[in-house]
């Protein structure tokens, strides 16, 4: 699967070589409504990341053009009543994160048939070709958690003798959850360790993931060595549930979003990794690509998925040893990821100092 790399500071750079010069199309297109649709509200990312960076990228290209932005909170019928409503109010393109991906290909379908495009964008749409397709590699994420747990465990010199892992996947009805989940396999399943079991949570709701936790907590106990959680959310239901068993030190736990609750775990040493994906990039890929198409441009793809142009971008595993390089002191749209001061409160400053962070 080729994937595109990208570095921070040159993420502005890297989506223009990507997707052309979509400054030049905006002055082409007659200013238009562009609808940004996302999913839910259990990770943060898409209230402080997604949306406004697909704002700003869209004011920069087209600021004649109209963003209308909806979260269906992890509700299937209400994202569809949000895609008909988007539809009603005249968008001419519609970037779509569906929280059912499959129930989502009846929508793809029905905005094609009167000649909207649709953007799929972070979770695919398997059973419906979009118009285009962006992401970050959600395979290789999986794989990348799952490995650098692992690498940790047998540095630590944690022998797979009578242990094993619990697996916390996505949502089973999320498209790209089963892309990550078959990544966190390719990586345990030759590692040694065993799978003690395994979860799909509904809807990544993260009670839901701690609830199920308990429930092995209590049927494994001291066996479980580690955790491969496909998100932050899940990651934290996890560790929550390991606290509430009073068990000390929790075992290492991954997870995926780099939000500012999960960093904190790993300041604090109560999460092992996370993924550093700052979604502005995604977003504002997903706005030179609908700018490109309301142009009548073909955005050019570097690979097909589920037979749909496609471009996926490859983040950054983050633990205690770089969180410091890959968040406090990379930039993304001149800004720090996040900021010392957004981290290094109330219980967390010794952790930061102990990093090095400082505000």
């Amino acid at each position: 699967m080729k994937v595109h790399s990208w570095k921070l500071a040159r993420a502005a750079a890297l989506t223009s070589l990507v997707l052309g010069a979509a400054s030049v199309y905006a002055q082409t297109i007659t200013p238009a409504k562009v609808a940004f649709l996302m999913p839910d509200q259990s990770s943060t990312r898409y209230e402080q990341h997604d949306r406004p960076g697909f704002v700003a990228e869209m004011k920069k290209l087209c600021a004649a053009c109209e963003v209308i932005y909806q979260n269906a909170d992890g509700d299937a019928s209400r994202q569809q009543q949000q895609f008909n409503s988007a539809i009603a109010q005249g968008a001419k393109a519609i970037v779509l994160d569906p929280v059912d991906s499959t129930a989502a290909a009846s929508l793809v379908k029905a905005a094609q048939a009167k000649g909207i495009k649709v953007i799929a964008y972070d979770r695919p749409i398997p059973a419906a070709k979009a118009d285009f397709y962006v992401s970050f590699n959600n395979e290789g994420i999986g794989k990348a958690i799952a490995d650098s747990l692992v690498a940790h465990l047998k540095a630590k010199g944690v022998s797979p003798k009578d242990v094993g892992l619990l697996q916390i996947n996505g949502s089973p009805t999320d498209a790209a959850a089963g892309l990550i989940k078959k990544g966190i396999h390719s990586s345990l399943d030759n590692s040694g360790y065993k799978i003690l079991a395994e979860y799909d949570t509904p809807d990544w709701v993260p009670a839901k993931a701690q609830q199920w936790a308990a429930g092995q907590i209590s049927r494994f106990g001291k066996k479980i060595v580690g955790v491969v959680a496909a998100n932050d959310g899940t990651g934290g239901g996890a560790i929550a549930a390991f606290k509430a068993a009073g068990v000390n030190p929790v075992p290492p736990v991954s997870g995926n979003d780099a939000t500012i609750a999960a960093l904190q775990l790993i300041i604090a040493g109560d999460q092992y990794n996370t993924i550093s994906k700052p979604s502005e990039i995604v977003a504002a890929a997903a706005a030179q690509v609908a700018v490109k198409l309301l142009a009548g441009e073909t955005p050019k793809a570097e690979m097909m998925l589920y037979d749909t142009p496609s471009q996926l971008f490859t983040p950054a595993v983050v633990t205690a040893e770089n969180l410091k390089a890959e968040i406090i002191d990379k930039m993304v749209s001149g800004k720090p990821i996040q900021t010392a001061a957004e981290l290094c409160v109330d219980r967390y400053a010794d952790g930061c100092k102990k990093l090095g962070i400082t505000k």
